[in-house]
């Protein structure tokens, strides 16, 4: 790929990116708005790119079997509260009649020629993009019920999402910060994710390459 722009979240995720002679590496801010932001301004200002990444750490959702340091690929990005919540539980909006894209449910498609790649050598799941990060058991195990994630985070299919309705090719790398429920018992380790993230990120580049 000779042009990419990768979208964090905050300054200390475009550090531990790094740089690359081919890309652009943007601290956009927290949250889905900021990164659909980011994404939409830099393609129009700074584009065309060959492809966009959303870049961070996440938190590992319960029956993940993910650890802290582990790097994954998304193969979807999922929003979790986009919907509605009635007496038999939670539905999407597409089958309400309110579609959010051109593709199914919340489920936002990643590039499969990325995704390819990148599976051999990341774990591959869905990740879901929260507004709300879980702090309980119980909110933990929703986000795993409802999007049947492997990690949570808060941008990543914004960044997809921005970039597909901007014809852009875009992917979601995660590496593991924490692990998501209780937060008095979540286990922390920002740095070790952070040296995850340089290194997942460089051998992205390479099999991308």
């Amino acid at each position: 790929m000779k042009n990419v722009l990768i979208i964090t979240a905050v300054e200390g995720e475009a550090r531990a990116v790094g740089r690359f002679d081919n890309a652009l590496v943007i601290a956009g801010g927290v949250g889905r708005t900021n990164a659909a932001v980011a994404t939409t301004r830099h393609i129009l200002t700074r584009g065309p790119f060959d492809a966009v990444i959303s870049a961070g750490v996440a938190g590992a959702l319960p029956e993940s079997g993910l650890n802290i340091g582990d790097a994954l690929v998304a193969s979807s990005c999922i929003y979790h509260e986009e919907g509605i919540v009635t007496a038999n539980g939670f539905a999407d909006l597409t089958s309400i009649g309110f579609p959010i894209g051109d593709f199914e449910g919340n489920r936002v498609p990643v590039d499969s020629t990325m995704l390819e790649r990148l599976s051999k050598i990341m774990t591959v799941g869905p990740i879901a993009t929260v507004a709300t990060c879980s702090g309980t058991d119980s909110a933990a195990a929703e986000v795993e019920r409802r999007t049947g994630a492997i990690a949570e985070a808060m941008e990543g299919a914004a960044v997809v999402h921005a970039a597909r309705l901007l014809h852009t090719p875009a992917i979601e790398i995660r590496t593991i910060s924490n692990f998501t429920g209780d937060r008095a018992n979540q286990q922390w380790d920002l740095q070790t994710a952070f040296e995850a993230l340089g290194k997942a990120m460089a051998d992205a580049f390479d099999a991308m390459s």
